[in-house]
């Protein structure tokens, strides 16, 4: 079993890209179950055509759930579930991954003979309930995803802590970067750059292409469209990528000065 997790900063195209992960695992034959670990509930939306009811709106309901409420079946054969959470400003945001996984480990979800499960997790690992995937070690490659953004890479930053603070010799949490929305050369430096202070292997660098724009309002996947075979060849690469890597070296995670050089060497690099 491949157990994979996205992380990264609000708004970079997490749920996009987990999503068109799963399809091409799930076409490439695999069984696979995808997890949405976000308040919003939208990351199975391209599974369904539809909102599907959350772990926690049926808990709320009936005080008990059953597999048949919240595995459902969507496109590919892919097995949805989303989390759920508080609404906004209301209650902690993590509550719906913790409590998810406790009903899953009753029900024996996940101990099922799943190829590939996917978590599309909120945020960075600043929230103990979202650091949940890795800190219980659901998990074994966490794809880190940003784009050239200072804050975006910040972001990511504290993930990759947050992958050293929960790794073990049991399982080492292998992190791979992936580079997202980028516009130019100079944006693709800058996330290489970043690689190399610390150290992480670099899963790939997706160009900004409006066919993920044009997906989205069509609640269509790269996958499913002919017309998006450019950015399907960056996804497989990216699934490709994904399987084959099985170790990686010492992640280095930045301090706040360390942060500040590096802020400072991308911006002598650019005035040049």
């Amino acid at each position: 079993m491949l157990r994979i997790a996205f992380y990264g900063k609000g708004g970079i195209g997490k749920s996009t890209l987990a999503s068109n992960i799963s399809v091409a695992f799930a076409k490439a034959g695999k069984k696979v179950l995808h997890i949405g670990c976000d308040p919003k509930s939208d990351s199975t939306r391209f599974f369904l055509n539809k909102k599907q009811k959350t772990v926690l709106d049926i808990l709320d309901e009936k005080g008990n759930i059953t597999r048949e409420e919240i595995v459902l079946k969507g496109k590919f054969g892919i097995s949805c579930i989303e989390t759920g959470g508080p609404k906004a400003g209301v209650g902690c945001a993590g509550l719906g991954i913790s409590t998810t996984m406790q009903e899953l480990e009753r029900l024996g979800v996940l101990s099922e003979n799943w190829d590939i499960i996917i978590y599309d997790v909120l945020g960075d690992v600043v929230c103990g309930g979202f650091a949940i995937p890795m800190r219980k070690h659901y998990v074994d490659k966490i794809c880190v995803v940003t784009s050239a953004d200072f804050m975006s890479l910040y972001a990511a930053n504290n993930i990759l802590n947050g992958i050293n603070n929960y790794k073990s010799k049991k399982n080492p949490l292998i992190g791979i970067l992936v580079g997202n929305k980028i516009n130019s050369q100079s944006e693709e430096e800058i996330i290489k750059l970043f690689a190399e202070y610390t150290n992480i292997e670099i899963g790939a660098l997706i160009r900004e292409d409006f066919s993920f724009k044009l997906s989205d309002f069509k609640k269509e996947l790269i996958l499913e469209n002919e017309n998006f075979s450019d950015s399907e060849k960056e996804i497989l690469y990216l699934k490709n990528k994904i399987e084959t890597i099985e170790y990686t070296k010492e992640l280095s995670t930045l301090s706040e000065e360390e942060l500040e050089e590096f802020r400072d060497n991308i911006s002598r690099r650019m005035l040049k």
